[in-house]
């Protein structure tokens, strides 16, 4: 049985004659009838009544044209739903994401996406820098909108920036170096910082180590946390001060103060991470595209 032989078997069944079938299928009537009798005796069953004035439809000729419908349709929304994972507006996309440091980029960029592409299901998933490396390698991670960090590429991922912010000093309102407009690494040098965790977020140390390498000393680090939330909270109660990217501005809103680094020139990429040697469906090609037009000629300064 092919799907010929069902399309064959419609077409009966929906004009009651094979004249009127054949015609619209454009093949020999003895064809068609050839066809449809081969089907009969591969089920074992008469599906039509046949007569001098035409043909009905058995008990069960009805039962299988609610089938074979069925069976059309599903074969022909398949190839279709094929054929759109290959243009990119159909299946699954697993993206992971660092939220703070993507809050400017990602969420426009999603919405821009769904609304070209309503049918892909796009799965965020809110990992860690580690996490997101691991997703990357094993391929439960298509693609990721994070910051660079460095074992990146000896970890088998490439990464394409898109925006870059500078670091910024993020402080209790009330606190002191608050009303300055620029920060001056020495004076932060003497302050408790509110840092993340080492082990989830291992890039982040080395940078507040070249920091405080002209001072010839090491940073305070008062307090690991493990989440953007729990970092602000510890700064906003005067556990200390943090070294953050400026988008966190976004994140921060009135709670904190945010403030530049006096004389630095640090800054930090945000982009599209993905493994080297991974496969970017074509859904996940068209939401990168969509990243980068997004992020063209956008710096985020801080300005308060």
């Amino acid at each position: 049985m092919e799907l010929r032989h069902l399309r064959y078997f419609l077409a009966v069944a929906e004009a009651l004659s094979f004249t009127k079938a054949a015609a619209r299928l454009r093949v020999a009537q003895p064809a068609l009838s050839r066809r449809v009798q081969d089907l009969e005796d591969e089920i074992g069953v008469d599906l039509f009544k046949r007569s001098p004035r035409g043909v009905t439809l058995t008990a069960e000729g009805k039962l299988f044209l609610e089938k074979t419908r069925h069976l059309l349709k599903l074969a022909e929304e398949s190839v279709e739903q094929v054929r759109a994972l290959a243009r990119g507006q159909y299946g699954n996309l697993h993206i992971g994401y660092a939220p703070s440091p993507t809050v400017e980029l990602l969420p426009p960029a999603l919405a821009a996406y769904q609304r070209s592409f309503p049918q892909v299901n796009v799965l965020l998933h809110d990992a860690s820098r580690r996490e997101i490396v691991d997703g990357l390698q094993d391929g439960t991670l298509e693609l990721a909108v994070m910051p660079e960090i460095t074992s990146l590429q000896a970890d088998g991922i490439e990464f394409e920036p898109l925006r870059s912010y500078p670091f910024c000093v993020a402080l209790a309102p009330t606190h002191r170096l608050a009303r300055l407009k620029a920060v001056p690494v020495e004076k932060i040098a003497v302050e408790p910082i509110v840092g993340f965790s080492r082990r989830d977020y291992p890039d982040y140390y080395p940078f507040i180590e070249r920091l405080f390498l002209p001072l010839g000393i090491k940073p305070r680090i008062a307090v690991e946390c493990d989440s953007a939330s729990s970092l602000i909270t510890a700064v906003e109660t005067g556990r200390g001060i943090a070294l953050v990217m400026s988008v966190f501005k976004i994140v921060i809103g009135k709670r904190l103060a945010l403030r530049p680094v006096a004389g630095s020139k640090e800054v930090t990429p945000v982009g599209i991470a993905r493994a080297k040697n991974g496969d970017v469906t074509p859904a996940g090609e068209k939401f990168c595209e969509i990243l980068r037009k997004m992020s063209e000629g956008r710096i985020i300064t801080t300005r308060n």
